[in-house]
């Protein structure tokens, strides 16, 4: 097994349990007590969890947010399931927001390669998905970027953000979330960012929540939308049967995406 396999299965077990064990991770992985203190001081260098004696916590998944260059390689296949479903509720000529996030930012990726962006405008606080946009050779799609403090996850927030979005008006708003908290809503680490997205979501005629099943499982400090302030949930089919039932007592619109599927040519 790979050192990214490995971690991935380490974060994997911090969200469910909280916490882990040197030796337990050792044993249940077949490698050395080592290679696991290894993988998990590597973890620890990305802001992704926090080391104590014998083990790790996720205590600073509380407070803070992973780069973005580290969250892009966390859970990619679900994050091209969701985003090419997601790319359905976008049509041609659409005015959207676009949030920050790497699962905002796959969902930018393939829009952006389907003909649904033909006249389309995107406002996005999102400097990845401004960057793509301007790389584009076609000129059908307008891209509008909203200024601001950057955050570690390369978005742009604050009063300055706030100001150009509250000027504006869009159709649909694509956001992404840090967790999912059953039943209070959708949460993010920094205040700043769920500010500018409530910003967003005050200027959209619709919400979609675009998002993997983990982050039902980890939790954040500032709520941004609770689930009567969201139209459309799109996760993918990994999330239990308990959580898809709460949650589809609480949203309008909760859509299951098949990773498999999307691999094979979906």
């Amino acid at each position: 097994m790979i050192s990214s396999q490995r971690q991935h299965l380490i974060l994997s077990r911090l969200r469910t349990r909280g916490a882990v064990r040197i030796t337990a991770l050792s044993k249940e992985l077949g490698v050395s007590a080592m290679t696991i203190r290894r993988d998990i001081a590597d973890l620890a260098d990305k802001g992704l969890l926090k080391r104590v004696h014998g083990g790790a916590i996720t205590t600073s998944a509380l407070l803070s947010e992973p780069l973005f260059s580290v969250k892009s390689q966390m859970d990619i296949g679900l994050k091209d399931a969701i985003a090419r479903t997601a790319v359905d509720y976008v049509s041609p000529g659409d005015v959207i927001a676009i949030g920050g996030g790497t699962t905002a930012y796959v969902f930018a990726q393939h829009l952006l390669e389907s003909q649904r962006c033909a006249g389309i405008t995107i406002l996005t606080n999102s400097m990845p998905v401004a960057e793509l946009v301007q790389a584009l050779e076609s000129k059908e799609v307008e891209v509008i970027v909203t200024g601001g403090v950057i955050t570690r996850s390369n978005c742009l927030v604050g009063p300055i953000a706030d100001k150009v979005v509250a000027s504006l008006r869009v159709n649909t708003v694509f956001l992404g979330t840090h967790s999912v908290s059953l039943p209070r809503g959708f949460l993010m680490p920094n205040s700043l960012e769920a500010a500018t997205d409530m910003a967003m979501m005050d200027i959209a005629d619709r919400t979609i929540i675009i998002t993997d099943h983990t982050k039902w499982s980890s939790t954040s400090l500032s709520l941004f939308a609770r689930f009567d302030q969201v139209d459309t949930v799109v996760t993918d089919d990994g999330l239990d049967a308990e959580s898809v039932s709460a949650t589809r007592d609480l949203v309008p619109d909760l859509v299951l995406a098949h990773p498999q599927e999307a691999t094979d040519g979906r």
